[in-house]
């Protein structure tokens, strides 16, 4: 896998954070990961799969290590892109405190400032909830992407996330802006309208799904036939 930021001595890099489950990674989180690098001006997106999201049951879809390797194979080609392993490895509960200050001892040599965080708006909906909320909103630049739930008549439910804790999770969680305390960025990004719940029931059910990943991710699940592909 390609990585460059091994590699820088002088110059220092704007890196930001995008983490979720990935299960799978879609067309949505590839135009979120560029959008922070062509508008925003980040040098790097280090894309951070969970192992165990703290706000939410995942769908037992597929194993941690193949949604790391769904990722990877995304990243493996850019320049821009790196997939960040470290809740994997790490195991139990992922919480983004714990991810940021590794990744501040990780790249202290090269990395500009504070790293930036990205967050959907139902997630930002919730922030409060996090485990030490105000803590991570002073190690990072909070930047909010809108999110658009699909509008398409699928039934999900079966290979749907459940909510976890206090959290009520899903895509109409109520976020509003003027109630977020937090210093934060709003992203005017392309609001995809794609989900990887609906993904996973495309591909269990036989329904076609083939633009909704890149191509990278769309080879890994048919080679490897997750989700029930066949």
């Amino acid at each position: 896998m390609k990585s460059n930021i091994r590699a820088v001595k002088a110059d220092k890099l704007k890196i930001a954070l995008l983490g979720g489950t990935f299960n799978p990674l879609h067309n949505g989180h590839a135009m979120l990961a560029e959008t922070a690098v062509r508008e925003l001006g980040y040098d790097k997106v280090l894309i951070v799969p969970t192992f165990i999201p703290p706000h939410k049951i995942p769908s037992d879809a597929v194993r941690p290590e193949d949604r790391l390797g769904m990722v990877q194979a995304f990243c493996e080609d850019s320049d821009y892109f790196i997939a960040e392993d470290c809740e994997i490895i790490r195991r139990g509960v992922s919480y983004t405190y714990d991810t940021l200050q590794y990744i501040m001892r990780k790249y202290k040599n090269v990395i500009e400032e504070k790293p930036a965080f990205i967050v959907g708006q139902e997630t930002a909906a919730e922030f409060d909830k996090w485990y030490r909320a105000a803590d991570v909103a002073d190690m990072a630049d909070i930047i909010i992407a809108r999110r658009s739930d699909d509008s398409r008549e699928i039934d999900t439910a079966e290979f749907g996330n459940k909510p976890s804790g206090t959290y009520t999770g899903g895509f109409n969680s109520g976020f509003n802006e003027e109630l977020f305390q937090y210093p934060h960025v709003l992203l005017n990004n392309p609001a995809v309208s794609v989900s990887s719940t609906e993904i996973r029931t495309r591909i269990a059910e036989g329904k076609s799904w083939r633009y909704l990943v890149p191509e990278p991710v769309f080879q890994y699940i048919i080679e490897r036939k997750l989700y029930g592909y066949k």
